[in-house]
């Protein structure tokens, strides 16, 4: 057996032998939700007590940082400098997750504690995202025990914040600039574009949320007497919302249209078919831009979203015009459109619709900027032909995820190129009550990042191309 295949071996084994099981239930252990000050402690214990431990008895050294924003949760860098010639690779994954819900899930199931179920590993974080760096950690660790050597620099940054939007994680980039110097990020996150089949993708759409709010007057005023006579916030602000957007969601603000779609961009997509696995919604071919693949739509164009849409009191309604009306919405957006231009492309379009009176300001703590790497370059070459080899069959190739993450820290702050490698699937219940990894994905997720971590040992990756 060769190096590679020990190392494929080796990776393949901890999932077989039930190492990584033990491993992904004791971090699911961890209640590190990120969205309530409640459990601070445990995004920090996660850090210190698991990862770092983790990490050190692979040769890591490490440093737990405080969040540049002390609201929210700290990072964990571990460094591994083989050599001041070698290529230095990134790796990326973050430790909080979405609250529980615990009354929400299966009979027997907890968010806190991994059940196996067939096929399915049910817990809070098995797909997103403790799962997913446990696969690469064991990856990194099969390598080692086979070649004795990672035959590169590694770099592990897990941070604490994302499932909020990853504040501060740009100022800690940007701070921490000289210990993140990498030659690629390769990391793992997402859902693949079937479950079938492993797929790689360069960048993200990039995400902003926003509010669009009326407030006519102070209280309700009965319909019957007033009727006719009060301008109403919920038929104003409704038509407003017609204005984004026409009937079948094909977006209508001129700003908020990409320019088109590029030759690389849509050869990427040619063939590629949207697959969610059992569960997953069946899709709308008459949804969105008309003339575009459903592939296009999702990883090529922009898509406008209304979250929630309030008014009055939906769960009670009383005879009475409500004072106010408030509509949560969202953009996703690939590149070439610009983040700080959403809001005032937004005002603009409303304005010259008559318009004026509808507030809008953004709602989350930070925006995400696309970010996408030319899928005709030669790392994606490669990377494809090194997943190629340990999978028996070429991946799917996307320009960029759908969804959205903090890619624009690597590629913009740190000026890194970005290769991800998702280790889960669209129907994973995901921010949902019974969350899971697919137990085959995760095992085959191990010998693909092996075989990508031992392949960049070997100086088989280009650098700078």
């Amino acid at each position: 057996m060769n190096l590679r295949a020990a190392a494929i071996d080796n990776a393949t084994r901890y999932f077989d032998d039930g190492r990584f099981l033990a491993d992904l239930d004791r971090r699911v252990g961890f209640r590190t939700v990120s969205q309530d000050p409640a459990f601070a402690e445990h995004l920090s214990a996660y850090l210190k007590d698991e990862i770092a431990p983790s990490l050190e008895k692979l040769g890591y050294r490490i440093s737990i940082h405080p969040n540049p924003n002390p609201k929210f949760g700290p990072f964990l860098i571990g460094r591994r400098i083989e050599g001041a010639n070698l290529p230095t690779v990134l790796t990326y994954g973050h430790g909080d997750v979405i609250r529980g819900l615990d009354e929400q899930w299966h009979d027997g199931l907890s968010p806190w504690k991994v059940a196996v179920q067939g096929d399915r590993l049910y817990g809070r974080g098995t797909a997103d995202n403790k799962g997913q760096h446990t696969i690469n950690l064991g990856a990194i660790a099969a390598v080692i025990e086979a070649r004795g050597r990672l035959g590169f620099n590694s770099t592990i940054l897990i941070e604490t914040g994302e499932e909020t939007g990853s504040p501060g994680l740009h100022e800690f980039c940007a701070a921490h600039k000289a210990e993140l110097k990498a030659d690629v990020l390769l990391a793992s996150d997402g859902p693949r574009l079937t479950p079938q089949k492993p797929t790689l993708f360069t960048g993200t759409r990039g995400v902003l949320n926003f509010e669009l709010s009326l407030k006519l007057r102070e209280g309700g005023h009965h319909s019957g007497n007033w009727g006719g006579l009060l301008t109403s916030p919920g038929t104003l602000l409704a038509h407003a919302l017609a204005t984004i957007v026409d009937r079948r969601g094909a977006i209508l603000v001129p700003e908020w249209r990409p320019t088109s779609l590029s030759p690389a961009v849509r050869a990427a997509l040619a063939d590629a078919v949207i697959d969610g696995g059992e569960g997953a919604p069946e899709i709308n071919p008459d949804w969105g831009e008309p003339g575009l693949t459903p592939a296009e739509r999702v990883f090529g164009w922009n898509s406008f979203e209304i979250l929630a849409l309030k008014i009055g009191n939906p769960d009670n309604p009383v005879n009475a015009i409500p004072p106010s009306a408030i509509a949560t919405c969202q953009l996703r957006f690939v590149v070439g459109t610009e983040a700080e231009e959403i809001v005032p492309a937004l005002r603009r379009h409303l304005d010259r619709h008559g318009f004026p009176m509808i507030d809008v300001r953004p709602t989350r703590q930070s925006s995400m900027n696309a970010t996408r790497l030319d899928p005709d370059s030669a790392l994606m070459k490669w990377a494809k032909e090194s997943v190629t080899q340990s999978f028996g069959s070429p991946p799917n190739i996307l320009p960029n995820l759908g969804g959205s993450l903090p890619n624009d820290a690597f590629t913009d702050v740190l000026g890194v190129p970005t290769i991800w490698v998702p280790h889960s699937y669209a129907s994973c219940s995901q921010h949902a009550p019974n969350e899971h990894l697919l137990a085959p994905l995760a095992r085959e997720g191990l010998a693909i990042m092996a075989g990508l971590f031992f392949d960049i040992g070997e100086g088989k990756m280009p650098v700078g191309k």
